[in-house]
């Protein structure tokens, strides 16, 4: 093969000679230097004077350095041209005289196998090291910018509007906020008709983007649902369903029959759950199991109970799960049939839980950085759900276990039996023991204390976990029957089992409370919040405690920390309410009551101290109020009735009086001051023949009764009848033997004359105490004691009337008629005539 040989021009020489003198005045570099070399510079690629370099640019416009186009032999020709090579005159033939690619041989072209090199056109060269400024094509033309008024471009932007409201109603769903996720997916939806409208006009339709359709309509159905526009949501589902461009429209069947499950249209929701499930392959098993838990549900609530156990049927008998076993048991129990109450509780007790347990969060070793990595993983998401799937698991076996156990066998306790047996031959070990602790609260809301008691006693030998929940219970119970030694031992037992059980030391605390040593209860109290403070039943008894040591403040902060727990506690409400009465502020006792009336509203007890505490501030329309509300929810309160009747009474309508002390007779009949009362009123209202049919009815109960005869003789004294004498008589023989009786007991020697004494006052005292009035009625005006004995043997026939003086009637007429006759003959001036 023939080489190919160059000559240097005049600029290339130049160039070689520099790069000599360049390499011989390099410094040398130092072998031990390990930067040596770093800042170096090759003259050789310092293109930057090539421009400027004449001899180097003159090479560059001549023949020299370029090799001229080659030509091949053609056969038929006399002679064949010259390969110039470009930098001399010789002629070079072609390799080994074999044809150019195209030429012609014997009537037959060669094949092209390449037309051009790879990547080596002539138009290439420009620009490279052979022209490094360009110059063949010039510089390289502007960028072209974007049109940003184009109707492309506009919708684009537009399309970006349209995902980025769907985003902004998706997070506003998320955060709670769904007036505003519905308000942005309507905005979005009407953006993306304006979009779809745009492409229609500039004939792009082909060019729609059903994704966005999609997600912008199937945003708006989940929005209108979340704000419970069910009507909307569904049109908006019917929309996507019926558009058949929508591959995956059908599923949406499934939402659509949740909102007819949420109108309780229970026949459509099955309906369009069945038409789900018939668009859903097979091969999507998790979805269509879901689909068919809902379709049992819906059966449930239908009442078909035999369609909704053919459905949770095959959810166990292919993927069973919690959810559907519970729901098999309860068709099963609802349609009585105890055989597959228990094979369904057997497969409830079967299905895997799919979790890890204990045993990983146990270090095997004492090597700290696997400790570290237990305690790490221990309050980890994953655990935590793992907690919750467990603590779920736990709580639908419990359930499933009272509710069958009555009806599995002839009786519940056999019944729970057999599902303890159950539970024991399981992965739910420990459930067994809260199944016998079940099974003794159960023997308790039988009221059969005596099975309870023995079924709890059998927990004595076990763990200690269950001793002191047993013992608890136990402790519980005696305190119930007033058996506070024992309550005491069984509260010790459950302390001594778990020093940490709050309920043992809030039990333990109730027996030292009963016994009187409050400070001792107070610290038992302490205890139990120190282990768990969210015993309210512990911090209620501490505020109580420290209310009885008078310790008012700290009571005060004791209900108050409960009220922020248990916000709508009555009982915590009254407390406080209570408290604050002790610390004298009334405004604050009356605020706390007015918020307990709107927790029980019904409450009289709550009410009358209402109107108790407005009466003592002097608001007499205020407390009556309450006082009425109270008799009209509880009219047997004898302390309202008289509160009411004094209340008529000193506002002068004695007739409105006289049916709550009526009603007081009847709550207290052998009580003769309410019968006094209410003849008083009928004669205080000018009724005085219903007055005397009440005094003579009261005689006749009461014959002895001394202030009876005194209102009657001074009635028939005053309306002039015959039988003022009869009870004149009766006065006169009563008065006498009260005389005698005293008499007897001031006489009687006998024994100790000082208890004699006493014991007779005593009785003279429980004789008369149904006669006295009460505080309030006494604080009338007039209403002394009516019924003291005149010491004097003539006959005393006044009394005292119990109501007190009657008022005085208004004199309307003050001037005399003479005066009036005066004052009518004067002439009256001008200055006192109208104008």
């Amino acid at each position: 093969m023939v080489g190919l040989r160059l000559r240097w021009g005049p600029g290339f020489a130049r160039l070689g000679k520099k790069m000599m003198r360049d390499v011989h005045l390099a410094p040398e570099t130092d072998e031990d230097d390990l930067y040596s070399g770093y800042n170096d510079y090759n003259a050789t690629f310092d293109t930057e004077d090539l421009e400027n370099d004449a001899a180097f640019q003159q090479a560059l416009r001549t023949s020299h350095g370029r090799r001229p186009p080659v030509t091949a032999k053609i056969p038929g020709t006399s002679a064949s041209r010259p390969l110039a090579t470009g930098f001399g005159s010789k002629t070079m033939l072609s390799s080994m005289g074999r044809p150019m690619t195209g030429a012609i041989q014997d009537g037959v072209a060669r094949p092209m196998t390449a037309v051009h090199a790879a990547g080596y056109t002539r138009g290439a060269m420009r620009g490279s090291a052979f022209d490094p400024l360009g110059q063949g094509r010039g510089p390289a033309p502007p960028l072209e910018m974007k049109n940003e008024d184009s109707p492309e471009e506009k919708m684009k932007q537009l399309e970006k509007k349209v995902n980025e409201l769907v985003e902004e109603s998706c997070v506003a769903n998320s955060c709670g906020d769904l007036k505003l996720a519905l308000e942005k997916a309507k905005e979005a939806g009407r953006k993306e008709r304006v979009l779809v409208r745009q492409r229609e006009q500039i004939a792009a339709a082909e060019n729609i983007n059903l994704d966005l359709t999609y997600s912008v309509l199937f945003n708006l159905a989940s929005q209108y649902a979340a704000n419970e526009m069910y009507a909307e949501a569904l049109n908006t589902y019917q929309v996507i369903v019926k558009n058949k461009m929508f591959s995956n429209g059908g599923r949406l069947k499934v939402n659509m029959g949740n909102i007819y499950l949420k109108q309780r249209n229970y026949s459509k929701a099955i309906k369009f759950y069945r038409m789900a499930l018939d668009q859903i392959p097979g091969v999507h098993v998790e979805m269509r199991i879901k689909i068919m838990h809902n379709i049992g549900v819906a059966f449930i609530k239908t009442g078909q109970y035999a369609d909704a156990i053919n459905s949770f049927g095959h959810i166990m008998g292919t993927s069973p799960n919690l959810k559907a076993g519970f729901n098999l048991i309860l068709c099963y129990f609802a349609v009585g049939d105890r055989d597959q109450m228990k094979r369904a509780f057997q497969m409830l007790i079967a299905v895997p839980l799919e979790i890890d347990y204990e045993d990983k969060y146990i270090s095997p070793n004492d090597d700290p950085h696997t400790n570290l990595l237990i305690e790490a993983i221990k309050k980890d998401s994953l655990r935590e759900m793992e907690h919750e799937r467990k603590t779920m698991a736990e709580k639908y076996i419990m359930t499933a276990a009272k509710l069958i156990a009555p009806a599995i066998e002839t009786s519940f306790a056999v019944g729970y039996d057999w599902c303890v047996e159950v539970v024991k031959a399981s992965h739910y070990v420990e459930l067994a023991n809260d199944l016998e602790i079940n099974k003794a609260i159960m023997y308790l809301r039988q009221k059969d204390f005596n099975q309870a008691v023995e079924t709890l006693k059998m927990f004595e030998k076990k763990d200690s976990r269950v001793k002191s929940a047993a013992a608890t219970n136990l402790s519980f119970l005696c305190y119930l029957e007033n058996e506070l030694t024992e309550a005491s031992n069984y509260a010790d037992l459950a302390v001594n089992s778990d020093r940490y059980n709050p309920s043992a030391l809030t039990n333990k605390g109730n027996t030292v409370f009963a016994s009187g040593d409050y400070e001792k209860a107070a610290e038992f109290y302490k205890e139990a919040l120190r282990n768990d403070s969210s015993c309210t039943e512990a911090l209620y008894n501490l505020g109580l405690t420290y209310k009885k040591l008078n310790r008012i403040d700290e009571a005060l902060d004791c209900f108050l920390k409960l009220h922020a727990i248990l916000r709508n506690s009555a009982q915590v409400l009254y407390q406080i309410a209570s408290i604050y009465e002790i610390m004298e502020d009334p405004n604050q006792a009356i605020e706390w009551l007015m918020q307990l009336i709107s927790v029980v509203p019904t409450d009289s007890h709550v009410l009358s101290k209402l109107g108790e505490l407005y009466d003592n501030e002097g608001d007499k329309s205020q407390a009556f109020q309450y006082y009425f509300e109270s008799y009209r929810y509880f009219p047997s309160n004898i302390e309202v009735i008289e509160w009411l009747g004094a209340y008529y009474i000193d506002t002068q309508f004695c007739e409105k009086a006289i049916q709550y002390f009526e009603r007081a007779a009847l709550i207290q009949p052998t009580q003769v001051k309410w019968q006094l009362m209410v003849a008083s009123c009928y004669r205080r209202s000018g009724n005085y023949q219903k007055a005397l049919d009440t005094y003579k009815e009261i005689h006749r109960k009461f014959p002895e009764n001394v202030e009876c005869l005194r209102f009657l003789v001074r009635l028939c004294t005053d309306m002039g009848l015959k039988e003022v004498q009869e009870y004149v008589t009766k006065l006169k023989r009563v008065e006498k033997l009260k005389e005698m009786r005293e008499q007897r007991v001031k006489s009687g020697r006998d024994g100790s004359a000082r208890g004699r004494r006493e014991g007779s006052a005593g009785g003279d005292t429980g004789s008369t105490k149904g006669e006295r009035l009460s505080v309030k009625l006494r604080s009338l005006s007039g209403a002394n004691e009516p019924y003291e004995s005149s010491s004097n043997k003539e006959i005393d026939a006044s009394y005292v009337d119990p109501l007190g003086p009657q008022a005085e009637r208004p004199k309307t007429a003050i001037r005399k008629k003479t005066e009036e006759d005066d004052f009518a003959d004067e002439e009256l001036g001008e200055d006192l005539l109208p104008e």
